[in-house]
């Protein structure tokens, strides 16, 4: 504007000319001491409100150099010592110089600081391989002319992908690439070349000499895009100082990096006392002498490649104690609750959020500890210093406060920390009353509130505190906490999603709760009877009510976004119009049996038959499992059956989509197999003590087409 504003004043005499000039330099200048203003006003409030920079934390130019760096290598630095790997360089060595004449990409995956970059310098110097690919290598390259090499200093990347290509497709070659990040990165690499019609789909072709192409990665996706790949697990290594160095490299474990700086560490004062010191704080002591940063530097590369989906999934991890094991069934329903997982098209938020999970898995950012017969992650925990990065990045952002509550008996060099005000989450670890005798009107934004139960027996008379400070909450998890009784004011918690009350021993909740509209999953067990208010909590999604001691009327068919349902009696069941919960995907019905009518039984089921993929039935008494025809539900995968029957389903009357099948104390006479081999799709089936009373079981040689599983477990 004040450009053509002094364009427009060449017409004017000068005098004009002048004074409009200082005017509207007057007016610009105003202008712009009101924009810094403003400016000033948004950084104030900015920082009053916690809220940092956009990119903050991220690589700008200096500090993506920095990360750029250090994720270079060169195969000749100096190793000083290499410990271990000897199993893995030998089989590497065997899959370089093997027979195979095809083209092979050999991928080494593990997380940050693991040793995938100092195995695969080891393999690169190995004498075997020097002499069986180098000599060849060499003698190749030693033959271009000056003018060859000048010429390919000019080419474009295109065309430089063209004439490597054309140089090494009738060569044998070995290429080492270092920390690839992405399919993305793979495919640019090894893309097609732009005009060789004789490519085969890549700048590094298969000539058919045994050329390899070894890379390293965090991440299993990139290796898949490639070809085989190598696993780097984390194993423990080296046992009065002896076994105390073995406990603390265990707390390593396996990644050498963290085991070169301890070992660094430690030499400086070979006492018992100080090592002891070491031992019972390893972060606080490397961070005191500044080699903690060195692991912590290498593991934030993988923090900062995370999309913005899965960082706070990430974070939330730096709630859970050290070395914990995770239900992922309950880590996946915290995260929906706590607004991680996002909504998508056909596709259930749980489903997504197992998505996220994996992709963290795959990522080197979990560790797998328990999978399922179908391979599904059952639990899981998190490397010590991948916790301790979640820890430092969640306070960073304000995710978590310094707000971790332990038991002085458990862990006696811990102390309880000052809570923040800007605390959103907060876990206790064992000393639940110790927590609720602190002042809490520091946190009334508190949204998460996680205990944990480390050992030994914890209870408390009073909850109310929880609900006159926190008024926000959205998240409540006190498993495995004694509790007497849940105050009626909990009804006031009208934010809340989650309320795990799973072995507390609780017996009875009020009927305020109710009032609970937003809430999304309730998990409990053990009550002597579930309250009929249900019905009221319109947006419940995961209802786990299972082992009620009373079989009271209970209406849940009005909870139509209900899509898992655990622990309903089968009375309560048949007093419901089962055709109104048309998002029920999981079922399962316990309980007496005797009374039930088998038709009334069945037509409910069917009545599911668009959404219901998983049916458990559990009969708690010496009466039959109501027989169904379950052909009428045909996304149906799963069935367990517990409890006797009188006979096994036909096999027309058997989903044709079932894949998994358990049979217990069904008490069959005849034998089943005859039926169960020609189900077509069944991938596992589990047969468990007092399944079958018979001593012979017959399967044909064409029986059970695709089956990959078979479980007999107590059988006499």
């Amino acid at each position: 504007m004040f450009i053509l504003n002094a364009q427009s004043l060449r017409t004017h005499s000068f005098p004009e000319r002048a004074f409009k000039k200082l005017t509207n330099r007057y007016k610009v200048g105003k202008k712009v001491e009101a924009i810094q203003l403003g400016l000033q006003d948004i950084s104030n409030r900015r920082e009053a409100l916690g809220i940092k920079n956009i990119g903050e934390g991220t690589s700008t130019s200096r500090s993506a150099q920095m990360l750029q760096d250090l994720r270079r290598s060169t195969p000749h630095a100096e190793e000083h010592v290499v410990v271990g790997l000897e199993n893995e360089a030998y089989k590497l060595v065997n899959q370089l110089i093997g027979r195979d004449q095809r083209r092979r990409v050999i991928s080494l995956v593990g997380m940050g600081g693991i040793g995938k970059t100092t195995l695969a310098k080891k393999v690169y110097n190995h004498t075997q391989v020097v002499e069986d690919v180098y000599m060849k290598i060499i003698k190749q390259i030693c033959s271009s002319t000056k003018e060859q090499v000048e010429m390919g200093e000019k080419l474009q990347e295109h065309e430089l992908g063209d004439f490597l290509h054309g140089h090494l497709k009738d060569n044998r070659y070995l290429i080492v690439l270092d920390n690839v990040w992405s399919p993305a990165d793979w495919s640019c690499l090894a893309k097609k070349s732009s005009n060789d019609p004789d490519c085969l789909g890549s700048v590094f072709p298969d000539g058919g000499k045994g050329s390899r192409i070894l890379l390293t990665t965090r991440y299993k996706e990139v290796a898949s895009h490639a070809d085989a790949f190598l696993d780097i697990d984390a194993e423990s290594y080296l046992p009065d100082l002896k076994e105390l160095g073995e406990k603390m490299v265990d707390k390593c474990n396996g990644l050498p990096l963290a085991i070169v700086l301890l070992g660094g560490l430690l030499s400086k004062n070979m006492s018992h006392i100080e090592w002891k010191k070491v031992h019972d704080n390893m972060s606080a002591y490397l961070a005191k002498e500044g080699q903690i940063a060195g692991v912590m530097t290498m593991l934030n590369l993988s923090y900062i490649d995370l999309p913005s989906y899965l960082k706070p999934c990430f974070l939330h991890l730096s709630l859970f104690p050290e070395d914990y094991v995770i239900s992922t069934r309950k880590l996946l329903l915290l995260w929906i609750s706590e607004g991680f997982v996002l909504q998508q098209d056909r596709q259930s938020m749980k489903d997504t959020a197992e998505i996220y999970l994996n992709e963290l898995i795959n990522r080197n950012l979990i560790q797998v500890v328990r999978t399922s017969v179908n391979a599904r992650v059952m639990e899981c925990r998190v490397h010590d210093f991948i916790q301790e990065l979640a820890i430092e990045k969640a306070k960073e952002h304000n995710f978590i406060g310094t707000n971790i509550v332990v038991d002085p008996h458990l862990f006696p060099s811990s102390s309880p920390s000052l809570f923040s005000s800007k605390s959103r989450r907060q876990s206790i670890y064992s000393d639940f009353e110790r927590y609720a005798s602190i002042e809490h009107y520091s946190t009334p934004y508190l949204r998460s509130l996680l205990y944990f139960n480390l050992g030994g027996i914890c209870r408390i008379s009073q909850l109310d505190f929880i609900t006159k400070c926190f008024k926000v909450l959205r998240v409540q998890d006190l498993e495995g906490l004694g509790i007497e009784n849940v105050p009626s004011i909990i009804g006031e918690l009208i934010h809340l999603r989650y309320l795990g009350l799973r072995h507390t021993g609780l017996k009875m909740l009020p009927l305020s709760i109710g009032n609970l509209r937003n809430l999304q999953t309730l998990d409990i067990n053990n009550l002597k009877r579930v309250p009929d208010v249900i019905r009221k909590i319109t947006n419940m999604r995961y209802l786990y009510i299972e082992e009620q001691e009373e079989d009271d009327p209970l209406k849940i068919d009005t909870v139509q976004n209900l899509q898992i349902l655990s622990g309903i009696t089968f009375n309560q069941w048949i007093r419901n119009n089962s055709s109104k919960l048309t998002c029920l995907e999981k079922l399962k019905i316990e309980g007496r049996c005797e009374l039930v009518e088998e038709v009334e039984f069945s037509n409910s089921i069917a009545k599911l038959h668009s959404s219901l993929k998983s049916l458990y039935l559990k009969a708690s008494d010496e009466s039959s499992i109501p027989s169904l025809a379950m052909s009428s539900c045909p996304h149906l995968c799963k069935l367990d059956k517990k409890g006797r029957m009188q006979k096994l389903t036909e096999t027309f009357k058997f989903p044709r989509n079932l894949s998994q099948l358990t049979l217990e104390a069904c008490r069959l006479e005849c034998d089943p197999m005859p039926i169960l081999e020609k189900l077509p799709n069944l991938l596992t089936l589990r047969l468990r003590a007092g399944s079958y009373l018979g001593k012979k079981m017959h399967v044909s040689a064409d029986g059970f087409p695709r089956l990959q599983i078979l479980q007999l477990l107590r059988f006499k």
